[in-house]
C-alpha cells in the first residue's frame, strides 16, 4: 500500500514534501497529496516513511489500502 494524506488534517506546513525520497509528494489546493504511483513507503531508504516521521500530525500520513503494497 502506499501512503497518503489525510486531507482534513494537514496543514499545509510542507515538512513532507522535501524528505520524500521518491518525490511522490505535492502540493494541491493548500494541501499535500502523495502520487501513489511514486509512493515507495521509503522501503530501501529509510525504515519509516520519512512523511510519517516528520508530519506535526497524528495520523494524517496513512497507508492507503486502495493501492497493494510496494515490493521492490
Amino acid at each position: 500500500m502506499t501512503y497518503k494524506i489525510v486531507a482534513s488534517q494537514c496543514t499545509g506546513c510542507s515538512a513532507c514534501e522535501p524528505e520524500c525520497p521518491n518525490q511522490a509528494i505535492s502540493e494541491k489546493n493548500g494541501t499535500f497529496i502523495i502520487d501513489p504511483a511514486k509512493c515507495t513507503e521509503c522501503i530501501g531508504y529509510f525504515d519509516e516513511p520519512q512523511c510519517v516521521a516528520v508530519c506535526p500530525v497524528d495520523d494524517t500520513c496513512v497507508l492507503d489500502a486502495a493501492y497493494p503494497r510496494y515490493s521492490a
